[in-house]
């Protein structure tokens, strides 16, 4: 679990930023979950046998009450449940995201932490293949607004729950046959999370992977239609992609489309963003049977990614610095410096004393583009010094009002 320290805070504003302002576009209003939830809850909804549950969450007993609490492993589940407890879906379709940190107790190593950061999105109640296309298109526009250019997409259908079941009698029926060439993890997953074996990363456990009966042959026509509708909204819109028959997922809600953006910059974790249909879930939480898509963004992922490609991050900027000196100066600082915050400028104000020249020395050392001088002659004409210090030009006595014009700071 890491501490984001000061310097990186302008990439993770930008990150955010830009994320926000892209979903906005599309409709999508944020939601609040907290960040404990009953153990129940993903029990049900990720999969009892998945690695999440199994292994990875962060379960507690309420001292108070007994109950059995997590911290939250993903959003999807938490977002569902407050949808639910709240009735939102009488409302009509509802589109949905949040911001937070997960937690999941897994070896840390880059790009992997416990305490880890999503922004996720949610489309609930919206049956079509339009949906689907609408995220992965979503996605495509936050990629170039932050002005990355190596992520790809990869898709796949996992078709209806009663196609899965086909395969997986099929499935189990081969890998029964190689249990010998099973690893470990592959053998306990067998009979429990099959479909899981498929994702394997073990290097020796891939030309038996590669032989395995194939979801795809056994998907019902619904499902391969509007798997195919959902690759003709990407081919319209120009988003290139893969499609990986091997992508399942590692959640047990998922069904139908899923897909992940994936980078070759960041090693081994190399999917910034997954998703895809969740039809089920909704039931399965015990509501109204409803459909439901979604996906969720790495962040500490794409921050990675931002400084593997060099993409531009704006930095905050410092426009006025305010030394002073003298008790008048002091007074007449404090009101200039509330007016020039009223004009939208970014102004610190220096405290803890000093003399003008060691004042100055901070005031340089903060990166701001000007000082604003004050003594006890700038304090009785009522008007400040401006002095720049990011460029070559005399320091003039000027009124409040025109610093702002001075300045000239472009705003976005």
């Amino acid at each position: 679990m890491n501490d984001v320290l000061p310097q990186a805070g302008a990439a993770w504003d930008h990150l955010e930023t830009t994320v926000f302002d892209c979903l906005r576009r599309y409709g999508y209003r944020p939601i609040r979950m907290p960040l404990v939830e009953r153990t129940e809850l993903f029990v049900r909804s990720i999969g009892e046998v998945t690695d999440i549950v199994e292994k990875e969450m962060y379960t507690f007993t309420d001292r108070l009450n007994g109950d059995s609490l997590t911290l939250r492993p993903e959003g999807t589940a938490s977002c569902v449940r407050a949808v639910l407890e709240h009735n939102l879906l009488y409302a009509g379709p509802q589109r949905l995201y949040y911001a937070g940190a997960m937690f999941r107790h897994e070896r840390p190593q880059k790009g992997r932490y416990r305490q880890f950061h999503q922004i996720g999105v949610e489309a609930l109640g919206f049956a079509g293949p339009d949906i689907d296309a609408e995220l992965i298109v979503m996605c495509a526009r936050i990629w170039a607004a932050l002005g990355l250019a190596d992520v790809s997409l990869e898709l796949n259908t996992l078709g209806s729950p009663e196609a899965r079941q086909r395969h997986r009698a099929r499935l189990v029926a081969y890998l029964e046959g190689h249990e010998a060439d099973l690893d470990e993890d592959a053998r306990r997953r067998l009979h429990t999370n099959p479909l899981r074996v498929l994702d394997s990363k073990n290097p020796k456990m891939q030309p038996l992977i590669e032989a395995a009966p194939r979801l795809v042959d056994d998907l019902d026509e619904a499902s391969l239609l509007h798997f195919e509708q959902v690759q003709a909204v990407l081919r319209q819109a120009g988003i290139s992609f893969r499609i990986n028959l091997r992508l399942v997922r590692g959640l047990d809600y998922y069904n139908r489309t899923v897909f992940e953006w994936v980078t070759g910059k960041l090693g081994a974790q190399s999917a910034v963003c997954a998703g895809g249909r969740y039809d089920g879930l909704v039931e399965q939480l015990s509501g109204k049977p409803a459909p439901a898509c979604g996906f969720a963004l790495g962040v500490e992922r794409l921050i990675g990614l931002l400084e593997a490609e060099g993409a531009p991050v704006p930095q905050p900027v410092l426009d006025l610095y305010v030394v002073h000196q003298g008790d008048a100066a002091a007074q007449w600082a404090w009101i200039v410096c509330e007016q020039l915050r009223d004009r939208g400028l970014a102004v610190v104000l220096h405290c803890s004393g000093g003399n003008f020249k060691s004042q100055l020395r901070k005031a340089d050392a903060s990166g701001a583009r000007f000082a604003l001088v004050l003594g006890e002659d700038e304090a009785a004409a009522r008007k400040v010094s401006l002095k720049p210090l990011r460029q070559t030009a005399a320091q003039m006595l000027v009124d409040v009002d025109e610093v702002a014009d001075l300045v000239q700071v472009p705003r976005s």
